[in-house]
C-alpha cells in the first residue's frame, strides 16, 4: 500500500495491513465481549480479572510484587495501585511489604478473590470458545500462537512499564 502525501515515505503492503487491521479489530472485539461477559458474571473488570487470573492461576504462591504485577497485566504502576486497593476494599486481594525488599509492595490474593475468579472462568472460557476459538481449527491456534508470542517477547524486550521513568514537567528536547 502506498500512502498519499506526506506520508508517501510510509509503506505497509497490503498483507501487512489487514494483518495489523485484522488483530487490532479482533483484539477490540473480543475485549469487548469479555468485559460484558466479567461484568456480568462476577461484577469484574478486565483488568481486576487480569489481577486475580495472574495471582490466582500463574503465580503458585499466588502473590506477585506489585511492579511485576503491572507489567505481567500491561498496566501502570498508578493505575494498578488504585486497582489494588479497590479489590483490598472488596477483600479480593491483600497488600503487604515485599519479603525481598523494605520498599516492595507484595499483592496476595486471599479466599474471596479466588471464589471471585471462580465465579468468572466458565463464563469466561464459554466466550473464549465462542468467539475467538469457534472458526480455528486446533492447528490454527496453535499456529496463532505461535505467531504472537515473539511478538510479544520482541515488544516486552523494552523496558517494563512499571520501570519506564515518570516523565516530569514539560520538558522540551534541545534541538
Amino acid at each position: 500500500m502506498t500512502f498519499a502525501a506526506p506520508y508517501s515515505d510510509l509503506k505497509l503492503d497490503d498483507t501487512q495491513l489487514r494483518a495489523y487491521f485484522g488483530l487490532m479489530d479482533v483484539a477490540g472485539l473480543l475485549r469487548h465481549k469479555v468485559e460484558q461477559q466479567l461484568r456480568s458474571a462476577a461484577n469484574l473488570t478486565y483488568v481486576q480479572f487480569k489481577v486475580l487470573a495472574r495471582l490466582g492461576l500463574d503465580s503458585p504462591t499466588g502473590s506477585l510484587r506489585m511492579t511485576e504485577l503491572a507489567d505481567e497485566v500491561v498496566y501502570s504502576r498508578s493505575g494498578l495501585t488504585y486497582q489494588a486497593g479497590q479489590m483490598e476494599e472488596a477483600g479480593w486481594v491483600e497488600r503487604g511489604p515485599s519479603p525481598d525488599d523494605d520498599r516492595g509492595v507484595t499483592v496476595t490474593i486471599t479466599d474471596a478473590g479466588r471464589e471471585r475468579l471462580a465465579q468468572a472462568l466458565p463464563g469466561h472460557v464459554e466466550v473464549l470458545r465462542e468467539v475467538l476459538f469457534a472458526t480455528l481449527t486446533d492447528d490454527d491456534v496453535s499456529v496463532l500462537a505461535a505467531l504472537l508470542e515473539p511478538v510479544l517477547d520482541h515488544m516486552r524486550a523494552s523496558p517494563p512499564r512499571s520501570a519506564t521513568p515518570r516523565r516530569r514537567g514539560a520538558a522540551t528536547p534541545k534541538a
